[in-house]
């Protein structure tokens, strides 16, 4: 009898150890009305959730991106070719045409390596190096070969034939595989102390913090275009539309590739206005239009001036 008791302890015991491994009811009979009974109530972090109006976040849901202008809340504006920030920081950029290093002998390659770092020990201020790579784009060139191939029409057929040969060549390199080349920039800053400049009024202030940073920005890119040069290394100032150039390239790399960032504003796109291409006859008209109107407001000055006059007149 005691053995018969232990078995069924013992087979109860594994049995709601199972039922409780499984995660079901111990009750056999439990089970159905468990599953009969109302929805599952939400948890307090699913209704607030609901409140809020969010949803969960899914691998294929994109988060927006913030804004541009976000990105670059320190700068103020790009002029006077260089890129001004908040606190009276001024960035100036300058590109570097490199020297063929490796196609140069020992004794050249560390003449060059000499004057580098001889440039590089005189420096009291930070100085930064910027490599662009951007896809190789052989527009320019194709359109010159063309351009002489329209022009010339006593050309040879077999250098026309020659001509046009090059230029499917070099569509087919360009286009079957992505190729880059680099750009290699030098980037100078200067933080004007405003503390330091007497001035007589707002404007007066503006003009000379400008001219301030210019001109030691300016002094320090002298300094490298004279050291450098020694290297055969040029290196030219970029203008406020070659520091666009370049953002726009760091920004738009596959954009740029088919929207040139030179044909910009040759397609008037930076135009505050829109224009379109209009016949001689309408621009014509449109410039009659704009005559009349000046003359109406010529002969209706001089109508209150007349007029303005009697009443002088009368008065007196």
């Amino acid at each position: 009898m005691k053995d018969i008791l232990f078995l069924l302890v013992m087979g109860l015991a594994v049995y709601v150890a199972g039922r409780l491994f499984l995660k079901e009811p111990i009750l056999p009979w439990a089970s159905k009305k468990d599953k009969n009974e109302g929805p599952i109530v939400p948890t307090d972090k699913k209704k607030k959730n609901k409140k809020k109006g969010r949803h969960p976040v899914s691998p294929l849901d994109e988060v927006e991106a913030a804004p541009f202008r976000e990105l670059f809340g320190h700068v103020v504006e790009i002029e006077h070719h260089m890129i001004r920030h908040k606190d009276n920081t001024f960035t100036l950029m300058a590109e570097v045409e490199p020297v063929n290093y490796f196609l140069l002998d020992q004794e050249e390659q560390d003449g060059i390596d000499a004057t580098f770092e001889t440039w590089l020990s005189q420096l009291n201020y930070s100085v930064r190096i910027y490599l662009q790579n951007r896809f190789v784009d052989l527009t320019l060139p194709i359109q010159e070969i063309q351009q002489v191939m329209d022009k010339e029409d006593d050309l040879h057929p077999l250098a026309r034939q020659f001509g046009q040969n090059m230029i499917s060549d070099l569509l087919y390199w360009q286009n079957a595989q992505p190729r880059y080349e680099t750009k290699r920039y030098l980037i100078f800053d200067y933080r004007v102390e405003t503390k330091d400049i007497k001035a007589d009024d707002a404007e007066d202030m503006e003009e000379k913090i400008v001219d301030k940073a210019f001109n030691e920005l300016y002094r320090r890119l002298k300094t490298a275009q004279g050291q450098l040069r020694k290297a055969d290394m040029n290196v030219q100032m970029l203008t406020t539309t070659g520091v666009n150039e370049v953002l726009y390239y760091g920004f738009n790399r596959r954009k740029a590739k088919k929207n040139h960032f030179r044909d910009i504003a040759a397609q008037e796109q930076l135009s505050l206005y829109s224009t379109a291409d209009q016949t001689a006859a309408y621009v014509s008209r449109v410039k009659g239009d704009i005559e009349n109107v000046q003359k109406e407001a010529q002969e209706e000055g001089r109508y209150y001036r007349e007029a303005n006059e009697d009443e002088e007149t009368f008065a007196s």
